[in-house]
Formats: structure tokens, C-alpha cells, sequence
């Protein structure tokens, strides 16, 4: 588990504002993390990952300090067991696959572990080729593969996959999910994109001027699945349709047409939808 309470001052003059935020991540654990451009949500994942000094309150990893302001205590990014994923690809243009991926571990004889990330991100056809010859797609599975290698506590993804097209990104999607789940780790998942979020999510915050938003409250991620009962086309483009389950109370949502391609009454479905 982890355990973050910290305060940074962001901003200049009349537009600066106190990130202060208190809350905990269970082991294998995906939360999910929301909010407007500029509300703090990056700057947390870099205080996390040691990014950021100036830091007040605390960071427990597993019972093991990385960061007690109170006591001085400061893990540099290399102490903490930390995989960190950015929007842009984060990798060395002047090294192949394969070098990228061994220069991120930190037992270089770990030939085995690094092996079994290779065939989980399916790289094993591109390994010696450099960057500049991959897809963004492809880059981001490197980028992903290196945060993979130095066998993280936590992963924290910023906006990973928000210049992938919408085919690639669903695909993307999984492979994040797997890995999360394969190699059991807790993972935090900053992204914009409200399908993307509640798709992969077991709980979702809302983080505005740099707090959580309590009114936006903590949601987790239900599984439903059933048949189509009823379905409308509104004006706007989506389904007002009611979901039936055996056993439980029907569910009326209205779902994106363009999403839900041939979707008609009586067809089966299954989404996640937060609550």
C-alpha cells in the first residue's frame, strides 16, 4: 500500500494555489485520476516519483519512507521503485530496443525478467530497431517495457496514450491492463479521456486546484453486463437504452452511437460503468 499526504505551492502570484492531497493506493490497486489542465494532477506523479523537492507531508511505500518532510527524509527517483510513463516517449533515439530496455535495468544480468517483459509488451519483432523507425504505438510499448524492467512498486501513467490514434489506444489499453495485472503492481492512471478512465479504473478521483473534489467523490467501476431491453437514438447521437440482468434492477443509460455501432433490442452487452 501507499500512503501520500503532501503540500506544494504551484503557480505565480494571484494564479498560485496549494496541492494538497491525502490519499492511500491498495496493492494491485488501478486509480484512476481526473480533473482540469493545470489542477495538479502531473504534479502529483512527479512528487510520487521524486521529481519534485519542496515537498511537504509524507509518502510511504510498503512501510518504507520516501518522503517525511518532518524527519528530512528525501528517496532520490533511483531509490524508489517507481515506473513512470509520459505522453511523449521517453526513450534514447541513439540506442535499439534491446538497449534501451537493458539500460533501464538495474541488475543487468536480469536477462529472464527482462525476457518475460519483451513477450508480455510484444516487442520481440522489433527489438533491433531504433526509435525513429517505430510507430507511436510501438514507441509507447518501449516506453512502457523500460518502466516495466526496474520491477516497480507503483506505475504511474501520465496521459499515456493521448497521441494514439483511437484504434491503436484501445488496443494500448490492454496491454496497460494486463500488465498491471501480471506483474501485480499498483498503478496510477492520469488521463482526460472519460472512456479511457472508466474502462480501465477500479476507482476514479477528481482532483480540482490541487485538492480532491469530495463533492465529484471517490467512484469505482462496476462490470455490467445483460441484455439491450430498450433502445432510442436521441438527437445528439446516443442509445437511451435499458440494460436487463438476471437478478438485478434494470439500468438506463445513454450510450455514444459511433461507440456502439449495430447495437440493437436484444442484443447482449457489457461495459463498465462507474458509480
Amino acid at each position: 500500500m501507499i500512503q501520500i499526504q503532501v503540500q506544494k505551492q504551484l503557480g505565480i502570484g494571484r494564479h498560485s494555489f496549494d496541492l494538497d492531497i491525502a490519499l492511500e493506493v491498495k496493492p494491485g490497486e488501478l486509480l484512476g485520476i481526473s480533473g482540469p489542465s493545470g489542477s495538479g494532477k502531473t504534479t502529483l506523479l512527479r512528487i510520487i516519483a521524486g521529481l519534485e523537492k519542496k515537498v511537504r507531508g509524507s509518502i510511504a511505500s510498503n512501510g518504507q519512507w520516501w518522503l517525511h518532510s518532518e524527519q528530512r527524509i528525501f528517496l532520490t527517483p533511483q531509490q524508489r521503485r517507481v515506473g513512470l510513463v509520459f505522453q511523449d516517449y521517453v526513450v534514447f533515439p541513439n540506442m535499439t530496443v534491446k538497449q534501451n530496455l537493458r539500460f533501464a535495468l538495474e541488475k543487468k544480468g536480469e536477462t529472464s525478467y527482462l525476457d518475460q517483459v519483451i513477450a508480455v509488451m510484444e516487442l520481440e519483432n522489433i527489438l533491433d530497431q531504433f526509435p525513429e523507425t517505430l510507430s507511436g504505438g510501438q514507441k509507447q510499448r518501449v516506453a512502457l517495457a523500460r518502466a516495466l524492467v526496474r520491477k516497480p512498486e507503483i506505475l504511474l501513467l501520465d496521459e499515456p496514450l493521448s497521441a494514439i490514434d483511437s484504434e491503436l489506444r484501445s488496443q494500448l489499453q490492454d496491454f496497460i491492463l494486463e500488465v498491471h495485472r501480471k506483474f501485480g503492481l499498483s498503478t496510477l492512471l492520469v488521463s482526460h479521456n472519460r472512456d479511457e478512465i472508466a474502462r480501465m479504473s477500479d476507482r476514479i478521483i477528481h482532483i480540482r486546484n490541487g485538492q480532491v473534489d469530495q463533492e465529484f467523490g471517490s467512484q469505482s467501476v462496476k462490470q455490467l453486463s445483460g441484455i439491450v431491453a430498450d433502445l432510442e437514438i436521441t438527437a445528439e447521437g446516443y442509445y437511451d437504452t435499458t440494460i436487463t440482468s438476471p437478478g438485478e434492477r434494470p439500468v438506463r443509460l445513454q450510450l455514444p452511437a459511433n461507440k456502439y455501432a449495430g447495437l440493437k433490442k436484444g442484443s447482449v452487452i457489457s461495459i463498465q460503468i462507474q458509480q
